[in-house]
C-alpha cells in the first residue's frame, strides 16, 4: 500500500510541524503522488494483459503468467517515473492543500 505522508498541525505552519522541513514535505509529497500514478498504470495495464495470450515461440507458459505481473508493475512505475499521465502532479498539489489545512 502507498504511504501518503501526513504531518500533525503542532504549529502554525504545518509544513514545518514535527521537525520536517518544506523541501522535505514536497519530496514526500512528490514521492507519494509518483507512487500512486504508478499503482494506477499498472492496474490499468493490467486489465490489458490479461488478454493477451503468452507466445510458446519466444518463452510462454506457466512462467511468463507467473512474472507477468511484476513486468506490468515495472512498466506503470517506468511510465510515472518520467511525465507519467499528470495524475502525480495534481495529486501532489492537492496533497500539499490538505496538509496546510
Amino acid at each position: 500500500m502507498i504511504g501518503v505522508p501526513v504531518i500533525p498541525p503542532s504549529s502554525s505552519n504545518p509544513a514545518t510541524a514535527g521537525g520536517a522541513g518544506p523541501q522535505q514535505v514536497d519530496d514526500q509529497t512528490k514521492a507519494a503522488a509518483k507512487d500512486f500514478e504508478a499503482v494506477f498504470l499498472s492496474q490499468m495495464m493490467s486489465h490489458m494483459f490479461d488478454e493477451v495470450e503468452t507466445d510458446t515461440a519466444f518463452g510462454g507458459g506457466q512462467g511468463e503468467e507467473m512474472f507477468r505481473g511484476m513486468l506490468v508493475q515495472e512498466y506503470g512505475k517506468m511510465m510515472a517515473k518520467g511525465n507519467g499521465i499528470g495524475i502525480s502532479s495534481q495529486l501532489q498539489k492537492m496533497l500539499i492543500q490538505m496538509q496546510q489545512r
